[in-house]
């Protein structure tokens, strides 16, 4: 198995070592592999875990799984012109964040880990709690206090520890970190292991499209899961000689929240936030921003900043033309998607693919919100 290497020091630390993050407060990335290639693909198993090979577990099968993965690509108009859809909310608890639990949480357990803390703005709490009761582990996640209902029952009802915290994201964070002593800091936005889960969503995309990179992948981006897991899935295909070229990778945001796209603009990463209906991606320092733009840049592809209205319209035009009820946080990639077709940056023609990250049933409340004015209901 690859060690993990310091983005900050350049540490290397043992694939064994129970760690988070280096002793000098860098970040961890798991040390490039080989990649993937079709002959390594089990076509046997129905899951992500059909790219075993590419991942890292020491078991030869994981102790949890719930069939996660080979989510479907479906066509649809969008913005006048054909786009592919990525139909990652239909994961066992309702968000791509599934990719990054299944290989976090079996390799925590192969690792002897019995009790773990997460903090997240729902989805990546809910998906930790999910695969922490199914292997048996004790989990506390951390939430802000103005989280989906939704998501609260959600993780609640996985049996894991709820806390709620007064404030921003990031003062949920502050929370988590400073009750990181008494449990192993599971973090999504921490631990390499949850990237190198997400990356199984570019072996997808380049399966279904017949062993093909597309042109362009849109993606919603707070933290940066999505769009790193697509960068180094892709990444790690074009070293094995299985793409010719990296997609463009375009990422997301809610102008009310938008620091990576004031850094990518030439801003700074230091903006002021607004109350924003995508509540999954209002997050104002990302941790892993040097690898984010360098993945935006090497692939060609931008930032874009929806507004609210444009958030909206795009979840209520997802779901009323297409049938895809998807939460506020994931119809950014589709608003921006049209922002990028209707400029020109994406062409006709172009094989364009729309991440949908997130269930619309996580968020009812505040769809009603967003979408008629109204309250809790119909």
């Amino acid at each position: 198995m690859q060690p993990y290497i310091c983005s900050s020091c350049g540490t290397t630390h043992a694939a064994n070592a129970l760690v988070w993050r280096c002793d000098c407060g860098g970040y961890l990335d798991v040390a490039p592999g080989a990649g993937l290639t079709r002959a390594d693909i089990d076509s046997d198993e129905r899951s992500l875990w059909r790219y075993r090979k590419a991942l890292h577990l020491e078991s030869s099968r994981p102790s949890v799984s719930f069939g996660e993965g080979l989510t479907p690509l479906v066509p649809g108009q969008w913005g006048g012109e054909e786009v592919l859809f990525k139909l990652d909310f239909l994961m066992p608890s309702g968000s791509f964040k599934d990719r990054g639990s299944a290989l976090m949480i079996n390799r925590l357990a192969e690792l002897g880990v019995k009790s773990v803390l997460e903090d997240s703005s729902g989805n990546g709490g809910a998906s930790v709690a999910a695969y922490s009761a199914a292997a048996g582990i004790d989990c506390r996640i951390y939430v802000p206090a103005s989280t989906s209902a939704g998501k609260v029952i959600q993780t609640r009802t996985y049996g894991a520890e709820l806390v709620k915290v007064p404030g921003t994201r990031e003062d949920t964070s502050q929370a988590a970190l400073a009750a990181a002593q008494e449990h192993f800091y599971a973090s999504h936005n921490w631990h390499p292991l949850f990237i190198e889960g997400v990356k199984t969503v570019a072996y997808e995309i380049w399966e279904q499209l017949g062993f093909r990179a597309p042109a362009n992948v849109v993606a919603p981006i707070g933290f940066g899961s999505s769009v790193l897991g697509l960068y180094r899935g892709f990444k790690e295909l074009l070293g094995a000689g299985q793409v010719e070229r990296l997609p463009r990778i375009f990422a997301c945001q809610a102008a009310n929240c938008a620091p990576i796209h004031s850094l990518f603009a030439g801003g700074s990463a230091q903006v002021e936030s607004r109350p924003t209906a995508a509540e999954g991606i209002a997050c104002l320092k990302p941790i892993r921003l040097p690898e984010i733009m360098r993945a935006l840049k090497e692939s060609g592809g931008q930032t874009v900043a929806v507004s609210e209205d444009d958030i909206a319209r795009g979840l209520q035009d997802l779901a009323a033309t297409r049938g895809l009820f998807v939460e506020p946080t994931s119809a950014v990639a589709p608003a921006g998607a049209r922002m990028l077709l209707e400029a020109g940056v994406i062409r006709p023609g172009e094989v364009t693919v729309v991440l949908l990250t997130g269930n619309g049933l996580k968020a009812t409340e505040k769809i009603a919100r967003l979408a008629w004015g109204e309250g809790e209901g119909t």
